[in-house]
C-alpha cells in the first residue's frame, strides 16, 4: 500500500490561543509539512484546490511548485484539480511546467469540485460542471500526450495545430479521478484507463464501496484487464497513539469542533458521536494495531492501494500529530505495505534505468534512482 498526506489548506483559529495564522504562515506551514512528509517516508504529499472560505487552496501548481524546490522523491499530488472551472490549455502549461520542475513528481486527481463559490467566481453551475469537466479532461490528456492538437468543444475557442509549451516530462501522466458519489467520474475513468480515487470522508463504506463495483464493472465492460485497475481512498482524520483510549482522549476535543464546525454551516453531521465516527466511518483513530485491523477491512471492501492521511494537525496538540504521523511509519505502513500489495506511484520515473559512465572505470552501471540520462 502507499500512503498520501493530504492538505485543503484550511485556516481556523489555533484551539489554545485563538490566534488565525496569517495567509504566508499557514502556506509555508503546508511546504513544511511535505517536506517532513518526505522525510518520514510518505509516498505523496497532495494539495487540494478550493476557491472559498476557509481555504487557501485556490492555487495548487503554485504551492506545489514550492513543495517541488524544497523535496527531492515525494510524488506530489492534486486533490483535486477542478477541470470544471480552468481552461485546459491554462492548466496543461502550469502542470507541464510543474512536472518539467519536479522532475517528473506529478500526478493529478481531477474532479468538477464543489463549494457556492464556484458559481460566483466562475459562473460554473450544477447544470454543466460535469460536461466541462469531461471536455475538460479529454482536451487536457490531448495536449499532454500530442505536440499538435486539433480540437472544438462547447466552453473555450476551438484549435487548429494548436502547440502548448513546455512539454511535459513524463509522456503519459497518471490521472486519477476523485469522487464521492458520482457514477460520471468513475464512468470517464474506466472509458479512459485511469484510476479513481473515492473520497470516503463523510459517510459510511457503502455507497463509496457500491461507487467502486460501478468502476470496476465499467472498465470490463470498456475492454480493459480487471487487474488494471486501480482505486485510491481517504480517510475522514488520523491520530494513532499506543493506548487507545489516550488516542480518543486526545481525538475527541477535534471531533466536537468539527461537529460543532459542520452545524454553523448548517450541515447535520452523519456521525454523532466519537464511537459512532470510528465504527462507521473512515476515521482512523485508535493503537497501531487497531488502525491496520480497520485499514484491512475497508481493503476488502474498496480493493484499495493508495489511501491519504490528513497533513494538517486539524487543532491536534502541538507536537501530538507529528509523533502519530511518526508512529504511523514506524508501526502501521510497514504491516500495510506487506499485507497490501500495490504499484509504483511513479510508473515512468522509476522505470527509468539511467546509463552512468565513469571513464576511469571498464565497466558502465545502471542507476535506476536517477531520473534522465548522466554521462560521467
Amino acid at each position: 500500500m502507499k500512503f498520501l498526506l493530504m492538505t485543503l489548506i484550511a485556516t481556523s483559529p489555533d484551539p489554545a490561543t485563538g490566534r488565525v495564522p496569517s495567509p504566508s504562515e499557514r502556506l509555508r506551514e503546508v511546504v513544511d509539512n511535505a517536506v517532513l512528509a518526505e522525510q518520514l517516508g510518505y509516498d505523496g504529499f497532495a494539495v487540494g484546490e478550493r476557491h472559498e472560505r476557509p481555504f487557501l487552496s485556490s492555487a495548487p501548481p503554485v504551492v506545489l511548485s514550492h513543495i517541488a524546490a524544497r523535496t527531492e522523491s515525494i510524488a506530489l499530488f492534486t486533490a483535486v484539480t477542478t477541470l470544471s472551472l480552468l481552461d485546459p490549455v491554462r492548466a496543461f502549461e502550469d502542470y507541464s511546467t510543474l512536472d518539467n520542475l519536479s522532475g517528473g513528481r506529478l500526478q493529478l486527481m481531477v474532479g468538477k469540485g464543489n463549494g457556492a463559490a464556484q458559481a460566483q467566481l466562475f459562473h460554473v453551475t450544477e447544470a454543466d460542471q460535469w460536461d466541462r469537466n469531461r471536455e475538460g479532461y479529454e482536451l487536457f490528456r490531448a495536449l499532454w500526450e500530442s505536440e499538435k492538437v486539433n480540437w472544438s468543444g462547447h466552453f473555450r475557442p476551438p484549435l487548429t495545430d494548436a502547440e502548448a509549451l513546455p512539454r511535459p516530462l513524463q509522456k503519459r501522466i497518471t490521472i486519477w479521478h476523485g469522487s464521492a458519489t458520482s457514477r460520471e467520474s468513475v464512468e470517464l475513468a474506466a472509458l479512459h484507463g485511469d484510476p479513481v480515487f473515492s473520497a470516503n470522508v463523510t459517510n459510511p463504506i457503502e455507497p463509496y464501496a457500491e461507487l467502486i463495483d460501478h468502476y470496476r464493472e465499467r472498465w470490463e465492460f470498456h475492454g480493459h484487464d480487471p487487474a488494471d485497475a486501480r482505486v485510491g481512498a481517504g480517510t475522514a482524520g488520523y491520530y494513532a497513539a499506543r493506548i487507545s483510549q489516550d488516542a480518543k482522549n486526545t481525538y475527541r476535543p477535534v471531533f466536537e469542533r468539527n461537529i460543532a464546525r459542520a452545524k454553523e454551516f448548517g450541515l447535520t453531521p452523519v456521525f454523532h458521536s466519537l464511537e459512532d465516527a470510528i465504527e462507521r466511518s473512515s476515521l482512523l483513530l485508535g493503537s497501531p494495531q487497531e488502525i491496520i485491523d480497520k485499514v484491512l477491512r475497508y481493503n476488502e471492501r474498496f480493493g484499495h492501494e493508495v489511501i491519504h492521511l490528513h497533513a494538517d494537525a486539524d487543532g491536534l496538540p502541538a507536537g501530538a500529530h507529528r509523533d502519530s504521523l511518526e508512529l504511523f511509519q514506524s508501526e502501521i505502513a510497514p504491516v500495510l505495505r506487506r499485507e497490501i500489495p500495490s504499484r509504483p506511484l511513479l510508473t515512468d520515473r522509476d522505470a527509468t534505468d539511467v546509463v552512468v559512465v565513469d571513464p576511469t572505470a571498464t565497466t558502465a552501471r545502471i542507476d535506476r534512482s536517477a531520473r534522465a540520462e548522466v554521462l560521467v
